[in-house]
């Protein structure tokens, strides 16, 4: 029986591959599933199985769950086309007789305004539908969210945002894998929905000094409206579409969308999660 991690040659799914590999689970009992295969040598030379896992492509994960006892679904990447993957994820976890699916969703996807959230709201009702034993693991923002605009700040000075006061509990994505390899390799998980964050939910005047000394140079972090925040980015060369969307997430922002900060994944990982400096420091290097 294996553990099946489907979009593993993204960054989230990799680092749960090796994450179970590190916790001790044996490499023939891990199948690391994603499109692009090629990415996954390294794993496969490591004893993992390594499948084509394709979501638009449904017989790709009928194949990658035969055998298969848990299940981690990583949330598809393509907003508006992630509820008829997720479903056909979870049909061919059903017809496989999975015995634990883990999904991983948005903060409080069933209450919040986040535009993000329809899809993982919709998946989650869908998982609840099927009568698979389940796990979601809601997590927050990724701290690694934020290196482009730190980066972008190493020329300008200032981090512009229309997310006024609000806050973000973010972590790494190393500590989001931790918790989903803890989930994956304990027990008693099943029916549980977790809350995922950081320790401590930071502000935007945190981001900015967080970034002043990553850069060793003043940082400001510019406060604009909604309007003035999608003129900014249509100007830089954002197209609408995409730029509407930034602004929408950072509104989400402003009326504390992911703000809450539980004890939910330092609880399972067993220790602190990764402060935000730190975090940036990483992945910046």
């Amino acid at each position: 029986m294996s553990i099946v991690v489907t979009g593993a040659t993204g960054h989230l799914g990799r680092l749960v591959v090796e994450g179970l590999l590190d916790a001790g689970v044996a490499p023939g009992d891990v199948v690391a599933g994603g499109r692009a295969t090629e990415r996954l040598a390294d794993l496969a030379e490591r004893g993992v199985r390594v499948v084509t896992l394709d979501y638009d492509r449904p017989e790709t994960v009928a194949d990658a769950f035969a055998g298969a006892q848990k299940v981690l679904l990583v949330s598809g990447s393509e907003p508006g086309r992630r509820v008829e993957q997720h479903r056909a994820v979870i049909d061919a976890a059903v017809a496989a007789g999975v015995g634990h699916v883990v999904y991983t969703s948005a903060p409080h996807a069933d209450t919040t305004s986040l535009v993000l959230a329809p899809d993982h709201k919709a998946t989650e009702e869908l998982l609840a539908a099927s009568g698979l034993p389940v796990t979601v693991l809601r997590n927050n923002w990724y701290t690694e969210n934020y290196v482009g605009p730190v980066q972008q700040a190493a020329q300008t000075g200032e981090i512009v945002a229309s997310v006024g006061d609000g806050r973000v509990a973010s972590a790494t994505r190393a500590d989001f894998a931790a918790g989903a390899v803890a989930v994956l390799t304990g027990e008693g998980h099943e029916g549980r929905t977790y809350e995922l964050s950081g320790d401590v939910a930071w502000d935007f005047d945190e981001l900015a000094a967080a970034a002043a000394e990553l850069l060793g140079r003043p940082v400001t972090y510019r406060r604009v409206s909604a309007d003035e925040h999608l003129a900014v980015l249509t100007g830089a060369g954002l197209d609408e579409g995409t730029a509407g969307f930034v602004v929408a997430l950072d509104q989400g922002i402003a009326a504390g969308a992911l703000a809450d900060a539980t004890d939910h994944l330092r609880t399972l990982v067993g220790r602190p999660t990764t402060p935000l400096l730190d975090g940036l420091r990483a992945a910046l290097a």
